[in-house]
């Protein structure tokens, strides 16, 4: 429904802040990390919202890239995970970092966040990656795709990148523009992720 909010920050909170745009006061719940990187009081901004409804809850939650709403999405796509302990992975760890732990079966890198324990982790991991499976899938049969040679690194930052919502196509653009040589897997998701989001 909301898929952008733009206006002054008028009240930041440890969970929450609200933004007045249009003369309405927006309480928008985000993750923690994202508050303390958010301008001062007074200052304009625009927010990625994500309208969670659910019979006894009607909310809004904020991200401020496009990579932490889909991670947020994803999240909320595994069964067992509400909305609370998807906005905690996100204090605790990077969509970067996340998509990389899913498409490497890091188990261990997830349960070092507050209450995600061995299974909750296992379980992500596996709902993801099958769904990561299937969307590849659909590509390959709406249209053979060329065959390019890639290193095990470029191969492990495209599966991660696919995690996070990009598509084949554009993630090969990006990988166009950045020497990948060299790099760690988690230095080209992070490379590719700054070419995508211009």
């Amino acid at each position: 429904m909301f898929a952008y909010i733009k206006g002054t920050i008028e009240e930041k909170w440890n969970t929450h802040i609200v933004i007045e745009a249009g003369g309405i006061g927006y309480k928008i719940f985000m993750p923690s990390s994202a508050i303390q990187k958010l301008p001062e009081i007074g200052e304009t901004i625009k927010i990625n919202t994500y309208y969670y409804v659910r019979e006894d809850n009607i909310s809004l939650y904020g991200f401020i890239t496009k990579e932490e709403l889909k991670m947020f999405e994803l999240l909320l796509s595994v069964s067992g995970i509400g909305a609370k302990s998807a906005l905690t992975m996100l204090s605790e760890i990077t969509p970067s970092r996340f998509a990389l732990a899913v498409v490497s079966n890091d188990v261990s890198n997830l349960t070092k966040i507050p209450g995600i324990g061995t299974k909750t982790a296992a379980r992500i991991v596996l709902e993801l990656k099958d769904k990561l499976k299937t969307e590849q899938a659909i590509q390959k049969n709406e249209k053979a795709e060329e065959i390019i040679v890639r290193g095990d690194n470029q191969t492990e930052a495209i599966s991660a990148l696919q995690v996070l919502g990009y598509a084949k196509k554009e993630i090969e653009k990006a990988f166009e523009k950045i020497d990948t040589n060299n790099l760690s897997v988690e230095d080209i998701i992070r490379k590719a992720l700054i070419v995508l989001a211009k």
